[in-house]
């Protein structure tokens, strides 16, 4: 008999192809596997709330005594001098991190019928963990992209000065996309989703967020506050998407102390 989470088998390439692939997109809409208790509710809204509150505080702080200060200790933007830095903030694109996440999603599937069933089960595991990290960076982003056009922040310098309270909601226009900041968005929801499920990597992945939210500070895209306001994006969505991943069994599963780990 097969087990739950694994898919059924078929002769034929393309038959088996269809069967997980269909497989394994439908456990993403399944009903949750395990019914999400007090406890893990309670515990999912205290972490939101404690990464909420810190970086509200954080940025509110930031706005009123270094945003503006901050700016002119960095570089002049556009000097020569930055294309390290140009191209290190390049590792937080968010086209090019969820590009290569689809790609692994779509890769890993595609090659899964050609294995034996043991080695299959592997691989649609890996599968769900990389569509894990994809989600988390996808909805983070979605999140990201509706606050900037609702705040509707300047950039430093729109409008011909380092003005932290450079406000025009619903403008609609990339000058007044800044906060939050895209690529800090991505960096922290990326390092979140790979250190969930490969705790191994934690201090690599957070290095990686730092250093891509502090070249947006170099480049001068964005103030203190918009980057800390992407990692708190980054990381609530993430920690959202998980939630439902572990209420689906799908790559974390809830502890009775209303955890949630790795299964």
């Amino acid at each position: 008999m097969l087990a739950p989470d694994s898919p059924p088998s078929s002769s034929g390439y393309f038959s088996q192809l269809a069967l997980v692939g269909k497989f394994s997109l439908g456990r993403l809409v399944r009903r949750p596997q395990t019914a999400p208790d007090a406890a893990s509710r309670q515990r999912l809204w205290r972490e939101l709330l404690l990464v909420g509150g810190i970086g509200l505080g954080t940025i509110l702080v930031l706005m009123v005594t270094f945003d503006a200060y901050e700016i002119g200790l960095m570089p002049a933007r556009g000097a020569p001098s930055l294309w390290p830095v140009r191209i290190i903030t390049e590792f937080g694109q968010d086209d090019y991190v969820l590009s290569l996440l689809a790609a692994g999603v779509v890769v890993t599937i595609l090659i899964a019928p050609l294995w034996p069933e043991a080695t299959r089960s592997r691989l649609l595991n890996f599968a769900t963990q990389v569509q894990y990290v994809f989600f988390a960076v996808l909805t983070s982003l979605l999140a990201a992209q509706a606050l900037k056009y609702i705040i509707g922040r300047g950039r430093p310098f729109v409008g011909g000065q380092a003005n932290a309270f450079n406000f025009d909601p619903f403008n609609g226009t990339p000058a007044y996309f800044s906060m939050p900041s895209a690529h800090a968005v991505t960096a922290f929801a990326l390092g979140f989703a790979i250190a969930a499920v490969w705790p191994r990597l934690r201090i690599p992945m957070f290095v990686y967020a730092v250093i891509i939210a502090l070249s947006r500070l170099v480049l001068l895209a964005h103030h203190p506050s918009d980057v800390v306001a992407g990692a708190v994006v980054g990381l609530a969505g993430a920690m959202l998407v998980r939630y439902w991943f572990a209420a689906r069994r799908l790559g974390f599963r809830l502890s009775k102390d209303g955890r949630i780990v790795p299964r």
